[in-house]
Formats: structure tokens, sequence, C-alpha cells
């Protein structure tokens, strides 16, 4: 009976004991707090790495100050943006990145853009008008300079670094919206002697398309002009609305008018100013990304259906068009001929990739009158390949002839004091044996030999002999030279 109960589960149960519910309650919270302490930690530390509020930020009248002071073209910045702009010429003239690169680092491009940003984060309208003024005439100078350059430049031909001047892309838009970032966050820090200001104007890239612009004004070129104006203008508005961005993130404080009616017309000014720069960029940097997808869907396309065995694609032309107009993907085939049914099968599949459902497609190939044939041209090769072999061993046969090679005179002379008694010194030389009508007849070597007594005879026969062996040469001549007179 005792050992019944000394075994009974239910006598050893101790789940309904509040004791234990007590421990267990407690265990949990202390998870719990120890789980919220270590994401209150993480938080701390991660808000003190990511933090701007360090002892190194400068104060935001210091920071307006400086900025404002790069506003102002006159003087040296006027001269040094003349300068720069002739150098990035220069570099855009003999397609040298190198010196394109230095001329975005002396140049002081960034300045009324930053301002303009500026000025808009914090309410100055004085600050506004100056860097729109000193933005227009930077504008202006460095256009007319570009355009006297390229205009009495004997190199008229667009180089790549030109050309790729000309076209902005969703890429752009993206370097000066973070490079914009990266400059204001430099310019309010005490420290500015960082690579940080020099790296953005590399990175953004202002002064090349300006020079660009009065290249294409030079040469009468349009597209060229519109283009790189369009991205001089795409990259300024951006870097303008970076400033603005991280001028309102870092709570820099407005400037307030006394004149309450002065400050509320002020305020409408500068935002119809604001509206009417960055709404029209919000719609460029859309229509960028569209033009984006389309080319990379239409590469994504063609890449996956133009797969054939015997023919390639040599050029696709990729035309991006809004507004109801079909958009049009242009190729150029080479090799056999496609049929129409492959041909409108592809037309089929356009439907099946996104952004590609109303795009036309258009092949051209060449007929059948003009295509390759690539046996007939294979055998022309190999003809003409066996043809040159020929000549070749034609040509290093005769040169064989006429090769003259040196001999181990060293190690001769040696053996042959050995062979050949009354021997001093050998004298070996290789050559061409020729007729008189121009002809080689033989290889000859010639052996002098002067002895060491010259009352007693050298064994020429001997001589003439072992040189045979020695040196392989059939045709040896042997004379004892002889130093009287």
């Amino acid at each position: 009976m005792m050992n019944e109960q000394r075994n009974n589960p239910e006598d050893n149960c101790n789940c309904n004991d509040p004791a234990e519910e007590k421990k267990n309650s407690s265990s949990a919270a202390s998870v719990h707090r120890s789980f919220g302490a270590w994401l209150r930690d993480l938080r701390d530390y991660l808000r003190d790495r990511f933090s701007l509020e360090d002892e190194d930020k400068a104060q935001r009248d210091e920071v307006v100050a400086n900025i404002a002071k790069g506003v102002e073209f006159r003087g040296v910045n006027l001269w040094v943006l003349i300068f720069a702009t002739m150098i990035a010429s220069l570099g855009l003239n003999v397609n040298s990145a190198a010196v394109i690169i230095g001329a975005m680092l002396i140049s002081p491009i960034m300045g009324p853009i930053m301002g303009i940003g500026l000025s808009l984060g914090i309410n100055d309208f004085e600050l506004l008008k100056r860097s729109l003024r000193n933005y227009a005439l930077m504008f202006i100078v460095a256009i007319i300079t570009s355009t006297l350059y390229f205009f009495i430049s004997p190199i008229g031909t667009a180089q790549s670094e030109l050309l790729a001047r000309t076209v902005p892309t969703t890429y752009d838009v993206l370097i000066a919206l973070f490079g914009g970032l990266a400059g204001i966050i430099a310019q309010s820090r005490r420290d500015r002697t960082s690579t940080v200001i020099p790296g953005v104007a590399i990175a953004t890239a202002l002064i090349p398309p300006l020079c660009t612009s009065g290249y294409g004004l030079a040469t009468g070129q349009l597209r060229f002009f519109v283009g790189a104006f369009y991205l001089f203008f795409i990259n300024s508005v951006f870097i303008a609305l970076a400033t603005y961005l991280m001028v309102r993130f870092l709570k820099y404080e407005k400037k307030v008018f006394i004149d309450k009616v002065r400050e509320r017309n002020v305020k409408r000014l500068m935002m119809v100013i604001t509206l009417a720069t960055f709404i029209p960029s919000v719609f460029v940097g859309f229509h960028m990304v569209q033009v984006s997808l389309f080319e990379a869907a239409a590469d994504k396309y063609v890449s996956r259906v133009f797969k054939f065995a015997h023919t390639r694609v040599i050029e696709c032309n990729k035309h991006y068009a809004h507004g109801g107009r079909p958009s049009q993907i242009e190729l150029v085939l080479l090799g056999e001929t496609l049929g129409d049914d492959v041909l409108d099968n592809a037309r089929a599949q356009l439907a099946g990739f996104r952004g590609l459902e109303n795009t036309e497609l258009v092949v051209r190939q060449a007929s059948n009158s003009d295509r390759l044939d690539m046996a007939t041209l294979q055998k022309s090769y190999l003809e003409l390949l066996e043809e040159k072999n020929a000549q070749i061993e034609r040509m290093s046969s005769q040169l064989a002839r006429y090769r003259v090679t040196n001999v181990a005179v060293e190690d001769i002379s040696r053996e042959a004091g050995v062979v050949v008694h009354n021997v001093a010194t050998v004298s070996l030389t290789k050559g061409i044996t020729f007729g008189v009508d121009g002809q080689p007849r033989d290889t000859t070597l010639v052996c002098v030999v002067s002895p060491v007594d010259s009352t007693q005879q050298v064994d020429l026969e001997s001589l003439r002999s072992w040189l045979r062996v020695r040196t392989k040469v059939a045709n040896v001549k042997v004379f004892v030279e002889n130093d009287r007179p």
C-alpha cells in the first residue's frame, strides 16, 4: 500500500504548484526585460553611429556663411571657372578622362547649386537671388568659353568622352542626388579638408556637360547642345534637391521676417520657384526610369528570343516612345534569313515581356542575293592560308642557304692545340661561297693558324680533316699566317 502511494503519479505532479508558476513567470519576465534592454542598447548604438550631431558638426551660421561665400563668381572664382572650362574642353577634345577629372576637381561650379538648395531650406530669399544670379553667370561664362574653344579647335570629331555627356540616364540622376547629399553633409562639418567635396565634384560631373553644350553650339549640332544641357540641368536640380532635403533633416533654423506680409510673399515666391524647378525634374526622372526599364526589357527579349544557330544580331536599336505612340525595337541580322513564320512568332512573344506589350519589332536582314556563302568564303581563306604557308617555307629555305652561323672558336682553338702540333693561334670564319653569277654555291669554313715556331711546318691536312669532322663542314680551307714581311 505504501509503495502504491509512493509510485502514484498524481501525488508527484506539481503542475498546479503556485511556487513553480511564480518561478516560471519570473523567468519569462526576466527574458523579456533582457531582450528589451538588448533592443534599447542596439538602438542607442545605431543612433550613435549614424548620428550627425557629433562634436565635428559646424554651427548653422558657419555652414550658411561658407556656402554663401562659394556662391559668388567674381575675381578668382570666375577665372578658375574659365580655366577649368578650358581644361575640360581640352580633355573632351583629346578624349582624355584624366584631364576631364582634373578640370572637375578645380571647378567651383558646385557653389551656386548648393546655395539654391540651402536658401530654399532656410527660407533665405536674398541668398536664393544671389545663387540664381551667379548660376546664370556661371552657365553663360562656361558656355561662351567652351564654344570659343571648340570653334577654333582643329579637332572637330566627337570622341567617346564627349558623346557620353549627351544623353542623361537614371544613373546620372541617382549620382547627382547622392552626390548632393554627400556634399551638404561634408559642408556641415567643421573639418572641410576631407576628400568628399572633390569626390562629389568628380562624381556629379557638372563641367563636362557644359563643355559639350559649347561643342554643340560651335559645330552647329543642336542635339549635342540640348542633350548636354539637359544632363547639366538634371544634375543641378537633384544636387539642389539633395541639399534642400539634408538642410531640412538637420533642422536648420529658417529665416524669420519682421514684416509678416513680406514674409508671406517671399514664401509664396520661393514655393513657386521650388515647384517650377523640382516638379519637372520628377517627371524627367520618371521618364528616365521608364526608358531604362524599356531598354532592359528589350535587351532581355532579344537575348532570349533571337537565339539561332546560323543567324546573329549584329545591331539592336531601341526607341522608347510615349504619348500613345508605340515603342520600337529595330534589329539588324546577319546569317541565314529568318522566315515570316519565325518573325511572327518572335513578335507574338513581345507580350510576354513586361513593358514590351505595345512595342513594334522591325527586323532588317539580308536577302537571298545578299547572303554570304560561308562555305565559299571558308574555302577561299583556306586556299589563301595554304599559299601563305608555302611561301613561308620557300623563304625559310632560301634564308637557310644564306645563313651564316658562328662556330665555337674558343673550344676548337683549345682542341686544335692538342690535335695538331706547332699551332699558336686559330681564327675561324664560316661563310657562303658565291659564283660569278651571284648564286650561292657552298658553305665554306676558313681557318687561319699561326705557328708557334715558324721554322717548322704545321700539319695542315690533319687539321683540315679534323675540322671537317668537328664543324660538320665539308669545304674547309686552311691557311698558315706568316708574320715575316
